[in-house]
Parts: structure tokens; C-alpha cells; sequence
């Protein structure tokens, strides 16, 4: 074989592992790999306009596609804007490979030009990194990055490579497989365990479905609906298991948790047995934990066995994949009726949903949900789109008020709660769907965050639509703020620049619109322009996110436009 230096080695290294586009942005150690890489027309590089727009960039891609999202970055400050979309990418379950430049061999650890322990820095916040000195290891860790970040519980894995290791020249030994002893993912699950819970559910007379983003990464969408349906078991989702299973199936109750619906809590509190499928019972989930399914047997269904009993106890512990589990399960699984459940949980909804729902108030306010009550009628007529949004007051209207009726159409920073994440997301997400209409739905905080990006969609010409929730603070923030600091609005109060003459300095045509009967005309023209579109709505400035639990309450005490909890 031909020798190959170490930069023409990492490209042919991402072509054996099936990549098409990596997000990324050049600089003076990983110069070496950009000069290799204009050999490789079948790589795409996306020019980002900062380092952490490349890594949630791969994240929308990875989420979109299933695939592993690559970014790249150059040493010291390169690396070190990468590492917030890292942290995103490990508490999502996101597999990315982040590939950083490092001063030469001989200089490190000697404080030099633009040296940052990268490996050092990532270590809590990667599934695995490496530092590579020898080229002739190229082959190897990049076969073991992508082999990490891909299996068992998807995660970013980092590798950071010294100059000099990019530029030495070798005959590349690639490896048929990957040899790692301490690594090996239980994916079947304990058939002793399948068979408890199954006797579980058996028993069962208040079952409760929770589908988590295990699911999502499983591909487990018809063993959960056929789970659902042979049982009669009504379904609720946390917020990344937003799509696994239609919001318009009888059996669907939507989201629950901080910002889920009263009668899903109050389902939780009251149900003999909940079966969480692929979620990791988050904070935001379970609220006070000591208080929380406080009748239930638990059955509890992940690929990482670190989370199981991690925040609350479990009866049936199941270490394994979704799909794998569940398609077992089913082998053996008995039909049921659980319409009187369900019929009690309806019932409920009827006494709670005039106080929770975003009716039309008696106001002549531009509220948020009059946006989102066109957007999921018009998104859903038209189909095959994405939504990443930011975080926010904005992201939880738009995971209550959509209807989510597709898996992988809901993208959002969850774990993290990444500020700035919308807009590179979806660049990532356009092109790992190039046929599909993305959205980037942000509040004005979030989306001045990385609006730099905007050039990006432009250069690359993506027909990305942008819709930003423009309320003039920092919302979530203030409302908090309103709710338990005696609406003392230290540093939410929010200015911000005509977003309409900004999209048009990127050569990027905008509307602005303050009244809810424009909104459905605003949104078919994004659909009717063939690239990109902002569109700004400016809403009621102290309108909330409600239902809420409060910060260290149980998930039985929710408050609805006021401080004080509707349920006992």
C-alpha cells in the first residue's frame, strides 16, 4: 500500500466509516487535515462561523439521521468551543465523534501557542477521547471512536491528534474489528427479567407506559405501539420520547413531567405500575423523587446500566436495547383491557384541561400559543419536517402545543438545556434530511446566541425556515423569576436588533408579525420560498409556560397561573 500521511489517513479513516459531512472550522494545528481534505470531494465540509455550532451542528445531523455526527475543531480555543456542544451531546445519548488539532508532540505539556488539554477537559463529558501522538494509530482510533460512539448508549467520543502526527507519513494497518475487552454493551436483556415484567403488567389494574429516547435510538416505534395496543396501556412520553408514538393514537396522553399535563402526573402518582422504556427518570421527570409513583411497581427498561436505580428505585431492572427487549417481551406477552384506567385518566383530563390548556384569552395580546396553534395545524397538513428548537419558554410550548405524530421530528437539547442550539441543529438536520422542511423555532435569547450561523445557511444554501418566539426577555428565566423571586427581573429584560434588517444583511428575506390573524399567512409564505425564511413574532412579553412544577416539588403540586398547586 501506498504511504499516507496522518491528515490523508483520518480521511480516508471517516469514508470507511460511511461519513458524507463534517461541520468544522480551521485553524493552525489541524491545518494538516484541511490540506488533506480538499483531496476528498466525497467529504463536505460545512464551514461553521464558531466551534460549538459545528458540534450541535452534528448533533442535528446525528439525531436526524441515525449516523454518527463529526465535527471538527483546531487546539486550545477551537477545542474549547466545542466542549459545550460535547457536554450536549453526552446527556442527549448523541453519537459524535469531535476531532481536534493539538500543537506538535514535542510541545506538549509546555504551554504552548494555543495548547489546551482538550482530553483533560472532556474526560467527564465523553463516553471515551484520546490523544494521539503516532500516526501509525490513526487507523485504530478512529475505528474505536466511531465503533463508542455509535453502540450501547450513544455518546460523543473526542479525539485530539498532534500536528506532527497529522503530518508524518505511514502505511496505514486497517483493522478488520474492534478489540475492546472492558467495552461490551448488554443489548438482549435477562429473560428471567422479561418474564417478571411481564407478569408485572399481568397484574397490573393502573399500568402506565413512560417512552423515553431509548426508544427513539432503537428504532423500537412498532414494538412500543404494538406493546400499547395488545395491553390497552395508556402511553406518556418525557420530553426526548416526544414522537415514538403518535400524539393522535387513543392510547396517547402526551408529555408529562415539570411541564406535562395535570392528568399524566396525577396518572403517575396514581398508577400501580409504571413501565419506563428508555428514559433515565430525570429531575425535570420525577420532580420531588421521594414523593414520586409512589404506588407503582417499576419496570425499567435501559442500555446504560448506570441509570437504573440512579434516581429512583426499580422493581424490575432490564439492562439492555429497546428494540431488542420489547420484541422478546412480545413473543410472550398476553393481551389485556385497561379501558377503565384509561377512562378514569380521560376523565381527569376533562377537569383539568379547561385550566390548563392555551385557550384563546379575552385579551388583544399576541400570545404564544396562537403561534403554535397554526404552526401544528400547517406542519402536520404538509408533513416531512424537523423542529429543533432552542431552550426555553419557547421549546416547552412547542413540545405541549405540536402534535408530534412522526419519530425524529422533534429535536431538542434536553439534558444540558443548550442555549443557542436551535439554529446550528438545524443546519446538521437540513442536511442529514436534505428532502425535508426544517424548522428552527428559537425565543430571542437562544437565537442570538449562535446567530452568526445565519451566514452558514446562506453559504451553503439551505432552505432552513426560522421562526423566533420574540418576547423581550430572557423568558423562562423571567418567569421564574415572576413565580419565586418576587418578580424581581434582574437581567432578563432583553433588547435585541431588528432580526427582519438582520436576516436581510445575510441576504435572507424576513417577516415580522404582531398579530395572531397574520401568523398563518406568515408561515405559508416560508413554506412558498423555496430557501431560507425568518420569520419574528413578537408575543405577549410576561405570558408563562403552564402546567409547572415547581423547583423541589412533587409532580402531585402543580401550579397553573399562580403559585399555588391544584392537586392534593
Amino acid at each position: 500500500m501506498t504511504e499516507l500521511t496522518g491528515a490523508q489517513i483520518m480521511c480516508e479513516a471517516l469514508l470507511r466509516e460511511g461519513v458524507e459531512v463534517i461541520f468544522g472550522y480551521p485553524g493552525g494545528c489541524i491545518m494538516p487535515f484541511y490540506d488533506a481534505l480538499v483531496g476528498y470531494e466525497q467529504l463536505h465540509h460545512v464551514l461553521v462561523r464558531h466551534e460549538q455550532a459545528a458540534g450541535h451542528a452534528a448533533e442535528g445531523y446525528a439525531r436526524v439521521t441515525g449516523k454518527v455526527g463529526v465535527c471538527v475543531a483546531t487546539s486550545g480555543p477551537g477545542a474549547t468551543n466545542l466542549v459545550t456542544a460535547i457536554s450536549d451531546a453526552m446527556m442527549d445519548s448523541v453519537p459524535i465523534v469531535a476531532i481536534t488539532g493539538q500543537v506538535t508532540s514535542a510541545l506538549i505539556g509546555r504551554d504552548a501557542f494555543q495548547e489546551t488539554d482538550v482530553t483533560g477537559i472532556t474526560q467527564p463529558i465523553t463516553k471515551h477521547n484520546y490523544l494521539v501522538t503516532d500516526v501509525r494509530e490513526l487507523p485504530r482510533v478512529f475505528k474505536e471512536a466511531f465503533h463508542i460512539a455509535r453502540t450501547g448508549r450513544p455518546g460523543p467520543v473526542l479525539i485530539d491528534i498532534a500536528k506532527d502526527a497529522q503530518q508524518l507519513r505511514t502505511t496505514p494497518v486497517w483493522p478488520e474489528s474492534v478489540n475492546l475487552p472492558g467495552y461490551k454493551p448488554t443489548r438482549d436483556g435477562n429473560r428471567k427479567q422479561i418474564r417478571e415484567a411481564i407478569k408485572l403488567i399481568g397484574m397490573a389494574n393502573k399500568p402506565l407506559l413512560m417512552i423515553g429516547r431509548g426508544v427513539m435510538l432503537s428504532e423500537a416505534f412498532p414494538e412500543v405501539r404494538e406493546l400499547a395496543e395488545r395491553t390497552g396501556i395508556p402511553v406518556i412520553t418525557t420530553l426526548h420520547g416526544i414522537g415514538a408514538f403518535p400524539e393522535d393514537h387513543p392510547l396517547s396522553l402526551g408529555m408529562s413531567g415539570m411541564h406535562g399535563w395535570v392528568h399524566n402526573n396525577k396518572a403517575i402518582q396514581e398508577c400501580d405500575l409504571l413501565f419506563n422504556i428508555g428514559g433515565r427518570f430525570d429531575d425535570r421527570v420525577t420532580g420531588k423523587t421521594s414523593t414520586f409513583a409512589p404506588h407503582a411497581k417499576i419496570i425499567h427498561v435501559d442500555i446504560d446500566p448506570s441509570e437504573i436505580g440512579k434516581n429512583i428505585r426499580v422493581d424490575v431492572p432490564i439492562v439492555g436495547d429497546a428494540k431488542r427487549i420489547l420484541t422478546i417481551l412480545l413473543e410472550e406477552l398476553p393481551a389485556r383491557d385497561s379501558g377503565d384506567w384509561l377512562l378514569h385518566i380521560r376523565e381527569m383530563q376533562a377537569v383539568h384541561a379547561a385550566k390548563q390548556q392555551y385557550t384563546r384569552p379575552e385579551t388583544p395580546q399576541f400570545m404564544p400559543h396562537d403561534v403554535f396553534a397554526v404552526m401544528t395545524k400547517m406542519i402536520n397538513e404538509r408533513g416531512n419536517y424537523h423542529i429543533c428548537t432552542d431552550v426555553g419558554q419557547h421549546q416547552m410550548w412547542a413540545a405541549q402545543l405540536i402534535d408530534w405524530l412522526e419519530p425524529h421530528t422533534h429535536i431538542t437539547s434536553g439534558g444540558a438545556g443548550t442555549m443557542g442550539f436551535a439554529l446550528p441543529a438545524a443546519v446538521g438536520a437540513q442536511f442529514g434530511d436534505p428532502g425535508s422542511t426544517v424548522w428552527a423555532v428559537a425565543g430571542d435569547g437562544g437565537f442570538q446566541m449562535n446567530i452568526q450561523e445565519l451566514a452558514t445557511i446562506m453559504q451553503e444554501g439551505l432552505p432552513i425556515k426560522i421562526a423566533i418566539i420574540n418576547n423581550g426577555y430572557l423568558g423562562m428565566v423571567r418567569q421564574w423569576q415572576q413565580l419565586f423571586h418576587d418578580k424581581r427581573y434582574s437581567a432578563t429584560p432583553m433588547w435585541s436588533p431588528d432580526f427582519v434588517k438582520v436576516a436581510d444583511a445575510y441576504g435572507m428575506p424576513g417577516m415580522s408579525i404582531s398579530r395572531a390573524e397574520d401568523v398563518a399567512d406568515a408561515i405559508a409564505t416560508a413554506y412558498a420560498t423555496s430557501g431560507p425564511m425568518l420569520l419574528e413574532f413578537r408575543v405577549e412579553q410576561e405570558a408563562n409556560v403552564f402546567p409547572m412544577v415547581a423547583p423541589g416539588a412533587s409532580i402531585s403540586d402543580m401550579i397553573m397561573s399562580d403559585p399555588q398547586p391544584v392537586l392534593a
